[in-house]
């Protein structure tokens, strides 16, 4: 029989006990072993619970300047509405010109004060939703606008006292058939032009209209009684005491006045896409020669002449090569698709736009247009101050065109109206001084990404 000359106790613990990983750190952390070393499996349960601390802590940390960084940011100011007001319908769009509010509702045209964002005027004639609206301020009282509906139609407005005048439907024609929607509407500075850009069933065209603001405000003076304008009825708005909401009730009298007769937008310009390159319809050079001969050259031109059967050839051979990467994309869009947007803008007289000392030039009027089409290399320009035509020309030739080595994907101009920018599909973009005629910078992407929308600040 065995008997036990000591009593029961734990063994202390020895080196072979030790785990590999631990040894070296055992006596950097008790170098004179004044601690006992855990016993297994508490050295492990140790070691997990300072592994857990040491990564919360670190966690703690990052957040800590995480917390610290955002406070040096500037924080947004934030803005929380002064006022409610309730229109009649929904509200799809709206423009601020003066100290009115122009909103586009689902039935029709509303018009507020900003100071007390009081109902004034409302147009719902024939209860169309508008879509789009551009206002601007002329003076003496007097706004124009423009409202895109949801068919498309551009309707031309007066604003006058607090009453809405219906001038005409731009692109309102006769026959449904051929009949455009609008893509967009633009107001020049100073309400001199609109430009509408039209988009058909197989081609798209911009229109350039020229508003006789000056010949509206002399009407408008002549004839108050007749500026009430098309089935404008007053409201009153009555107030709540809870929150500053508006509930706009419809008054019972309503104003039924004449329509008031206002001078007509005149047709200026109808800028159409660029053609496709085509070969010469000339059957000889001489045919050519004939048509552009100036005394400035030599030679009949046999060998620069580019004719149809050379253009035809090429593209066989494209196709030929190319042949297994088209069948793969499906079929070929047609050659006669046309661009259906374009980009344009109104541009004050300077050196890239300069007109004849015969023209009369006002300052702060618009003396062009500035056209490019999506897909296009050319940035063209049109001069505004021509003499009005019984027919205006349906493909007037630009100006000026500037030819860009990748297409355009989007432009921009400055408030001022002094600096251009353009930007290539190649990530390019280049900033002109329009006053001076040159480019200021030109920068290059090296991403090599797509800009699709470019603004001044």
């Amino acid at each position: 029989v065995y008997i036990r000359k000591h009593p029961l106790e734990i063994p202390p613990p020895s080196e072979k006990d030790w785990l590999k990983d631990d040894e070296e750190d055992f006596f950097l952390q008790d170098p004179d072993r004044k601690r006992d070393a855990l016993p297994q499996p508490f050295r492990m349960i140790n070691k997990l619970v300072m592994l857990v601390f040491e990564n919360a802590m670190e966690i703690i940390e990052r957040r800590e300047m995480l917390r610290e960084a955002q406070k040096l940011k500037v924080q947004p100011t934030k803005c929380f509405p002064t006022a409610e007001f309730q229109v009649t319908g929904r509200a799809n769009c709206l423009a601020v010109s003066g100290k009115y509010i122009f909103v586009g509702l689902s039935v029709g045209l509303s018009a507020f004060k900003v100071s007390d964002c009081k109902e004034v005027c409302a147009w719902d004639a024939v209860k169309m939703e508008i879509c789009a609206i551009r206002a601007l301020d002329l003076g003496n009282e007097c706004h124009v606008l423009l409202a895109v509906d949801e068919m498309g139609l551009v309707w031309l407005f007066c604003f006058h006292k607090e009453s809405f005048v219906l001038i005409k439907i731009l692109n309102e024609v006769e026959d449904i058939s051929r009949r455009s929607t609008c893509v967009e509407v633009v107001l020049s500075p100073g309400g001199d032009y609109a430009g509408v850009l039209l988009q058909g069933n197989t081609k798209a065209w911009l229109e350039i209209y020229r508003l006789p603001k000056d010949s509206w405000l002399k009407e408008m003076e002549k004839s108050p009684g007749a500026a009430a304008g098309l089935a404008c009825r007053e409201r009153r708005s009555s107030w709540t005491s809870v929150g500053d909401i508006f509930l706009l009730q419809e008054s019972p009298v309503s104003a039924n006045k004449a329509d008031a007769k206002l001078s007509l937008p005149v047709l200026l310009l109808k800028v159409k896409p660029p053609k496709p390159i085509t070969g010469s319809s000339f059957k000889s050079p001489l045919d050519a020669l004939k048509k552009v001969d100036d005394d400035s050259m030599l030679g009949l031109g046999y060998n620069h002449l580019i004719k149809d059967s050379q253009w035809e050839q090429q593209e066989a051979i494209f196709c030929s090569t190319y042949r297994d990467y088209l069948e793969a994309e499906g079929e070929r869009e047609s050659k006669e698709e046309i661009p259906r947007h374009a980009t344009f803008h109104f541009l004050l007289p300077s050196w890239i736009l300069q007109v004849g000392p015969e023209m009369k030039v006002q300052p702060g009027v618009p003396a062009g247009i500035s056209v490019h089409w999506d897909g296009s290399h050319n940035f063209c320009l049109y001069l505004l101050n021509r003499p009005l035509k019984e027919k205006v020309d349906s493909d007037p030739k630009p100006d000026v065109v500037w030819p860009c080595a990748a297409p355009i994907a989007c432009s921009a101009v400055s408030s001022c109206s002094r600096y251009l920018a353009l930007a290539c599909e190649d990530a390019t973009i280049t900033i002109w001084d329009k006053h001076l005629g040159y480019p200021l910078s030109v920068t290059a992407i090296l991403e090599e990404r797509l800009i699709r929308s470019i603004y001044f600040l």
